[in-house]
This record gives structure tokens, sequence and C-alpha cells, in this order.
């Protein structure tokens, strides 16, 4: 069975998209249309902006989906999704790939699911850091005996979980984890704690949103961040795109489920090759590329 995923926040580029703009007038008619529903041209930060204006929340996050939904609508006929799966915001991308969300739709969901939680990074300053080469069990004890907000956040890859949390429940998680054989500890470059109840704030104001959003019924199972389960029920879809902001994000678990589930091969869509890089760590005997404008 064919597999596309859909990355998340960290895989923009400046002049990302830009090429698609060029050599397509589907892709060109839907950054207009995104111009005109963020109300700024987003195509002008996307295509030469620096990698400092591309790591602002709200940029990013509908940066990366443009470029994610906008490469698949271009693809045709030749994209045919018989499961699909995105990474945190790629959950949104995947959505529409799908056709549970409209284009128009997804866009304007992302862009308040990025200022809510910029809103929410603003109010309780926090942090996340990637930790590497650790079983799962001994950065979950060591999150679960630190008195502060802390808590495994992605579950990237064996041996690459990324913890979440209050800056000091961060440092002291690192410094305990480094103890414990670490073999890297790295801090992002994010605004702050996303996937952890420091979220909350954000999560309320997206689940209003959502509640306002008309989900249609997929065309295949999206494979949900929350239960790396899949789904194909409109308002099951609603309830784990809410609770996914302050939930960790299962990405090891819903690619070993898909593989389980009949997964043969993973096209990543959007920019940059994280997932492929994943996927190949999570079982190293399924085929994982990307696509490419040329190929199209």
């Amino acid at each position: 069975m064919k597999a596309y995923v859909f990355p998340g926040q960290g895989a923009q580029y400046p002049g990302m998209g830009k090429d698609l703009y060029n050599n397509s007038l589907l892709a060109k008619e839907m950054f207009e249309i995104a111009n005109s529903i963020l109300g700024f041209r987003i195509t002008d930060r996307m295509f030469t902006g620096t990698d400092e204006d591309l790591k602002q929340t709200k940029t990013t996050q509908p940066a990366i989906f443009l470029h994610s939904t906008i490469f698949a609508a271009v693809m045709g006929e030749s994209f045919k999704p018989e499961m699909v799966a995105g990474h945190s915001l790629g959950e949104f991308s995947a959505l529409v790939a799908n056709r549970t969300l409209s284009f128009e739709d997804g866009l304007i969901l992302v862009s308040k699911r990025a200022d809510a939680m910029q809103k929410a990074c603003e109010i309780s300053p926090s942090a996340m850091a990637a930790i590497i080469g650790l079983d799962d069990t001994v950065v979950e004890e060591a999150c679960s005996s630190i008195n502060e907000i802390v808590i495994p956040a992605n579950y990237n890859c064996p041996g690459q979980i990324v913890i979440s949390g209050s800056n000091e429940g961060i440092e002291r998680a690192v410094e305990m984890l480094k103890a414990k054989g670490a073999k890297m500890t790295v801090m992002l470059a994010v605004g702050g704690a996303f996937h952890s109840p420091l979220m909350e704030s954000a999560r309320i104001e997206l689940e209003a949103a959502i509640k306002n959003t008309y989900f249609h019924q997929p065309l295949c199972p999206v494979y949900q961040n929350v239960n790396a389960s899949p789904s194909t029920d409109p308002d099951e879809i609603r309830s784990n795109l809410v609770a996914q902001l302050t939930s960790p994000v299962r990405w090891t678990q819903t690619i070993r489920n898909m593989i389980s589930d009949g997964a043969t091969s993973f096209t990543e869509v959007g920019p940059g090759k994280v997932l492929q890089g994943l996927i190949k760590k999570i079982d190293k005997n399924v085929a994982a590329d990307g696509v490419s404008l040329q190929a199209i």
C-alpha cells in the first residue's frame, strides 16, 4: 500500500515553494488564494525571507502547510494515497490531502493554530530539547520524576525523543538524561513547549475554530498523532486534532502501525527530508522517498 506523509515545523528553508509558484499555474493560483486569506503576502516571506523570518511560528506553520498541500495538488492524478499521516503541523496537510478539509479551511485553521501557539509561548516561557540515544522508558521515567512540567512530546524514532516543558523542567531533565547516558541533547529553536500542557490556552482557542469548521468524509484513513491509529470518522478526527496540541506526537508508533496495516512505501510531500530519515530509522526495510517538481 502507498502511504504519504507530511512534515511539520523545522522543515522550512528560504526559497521554499518558489519553484512551484514559477512552474505551475495551479500552484500560483493556490499561493495567491493563500495570500488573500492570510492578509499578507506569505509568498514573499517564503521565497525571499531569511532563516529568521521563517522561524516565526506564525509564518513557519502556514508556509510548510502551503508547500505540502500545493505540491500534492500539483501532483494531480499521480497523487493516490491509500493512507496518510502528518507530523504535528503536518497532520493538517494530511487532512487536506485526503480531502477531510478543504484547502482554504485547512489554511485558516493552521493560521489560527500558529497564532494561538505563539500567544501560549509568550504566556509561559518554555522550551523543547531533543534527547538522542536513550530508550523511551528511560526518558519517560526521568520526566515523570521531575517536579516541573516536562513530558516526552515527540516520539520521532527509536533513540530520538523530544521533550517539552518549562525552562526549569527542561534544564533539569537534560542534565538528568545526560547522566543516564544520552549520546546527545539538543535544545530546539522553537518558541516554546509544543505538545505539552503549556499549550492548553492554544488548545482551547483552536478547539473553538475546529468546531466551526466542516470536516468531510476522508478519501483514505489518516493515522493521527495522539493515538497512532487510523481514522475515517470526521468527528473522531476533529477530536484528535484538538487533543494534539497538548499531547505527544507518536510518530514511531504511527509508522509502525501503518506498516503493520500494509504500508510498503512512504512518500514525503513537502519541504525537506526529515520524515524520510525517521522512517528509515523506524524500519530500514520499507521504501521512503520524496517528491520533486521534475518528476511530476
